[in-house]
């Protein structure tokens, strides 16, 4: 996807208004996991780049979302890992993939375990769409 059809679909896609309420009650109920990885990456805390907590594209609703580098990160519970829990996050993944943003996840519990290689592997996707793909 070029940049500029990536920007000129934003508008249509992002942060649609039937999900305001939804996202809001999402973002003052992070789970500790989400709570700790925010600490690190809000208030462009991450080598300056700006994320949102709770952002939603079409229907889906990200974690979080780094516009400026395209980057999706989603951390995941247990229930994400089994039926149809994995694959609706596998349709959001090829979704997301099409529309030009890279997802990444990480289960809640490496969050507490190791992040400083949470961070590592968020920084090392920033400016994967500029490459070839």
């Amino acid at each position: 996807m070029n940049p500029k059809s990536h920007k000129k679909s934003k508008s249509r896609f992002h942060n649609l208004p039937h999900l305001k309420t939804f996202r809001t009650e999402l973002r003052n109920n992070l789970t500790p996991a989400e709570a700790k990885l925010w600490t690190v990456i809000s208030r462009k805390r991450l080598d300056g780049r700006k994320f949102r907590r709770q952002h939603s594209v079409a229907n889906f609703i990200l974690d979080f979302y780094c516009p400026a580098e395209r980057l999706c990160i989603e951390l995941d519970g247990q229930t994400h890992f089994r039926g149809l829990k994995r694959l609706r996050d596998l349709e959001r993944g090829l979704f997301l993939d099409n529309f030009g943003i890279r997802v990444i996840r990480f289960e809640n519990k490496i969050v507490f375990q190791d992040l400083p290689w949470v961070i590592s592997v968020i920084k090392g996707n920033f400016g994967w769409w500029r490459g070839s793909r």
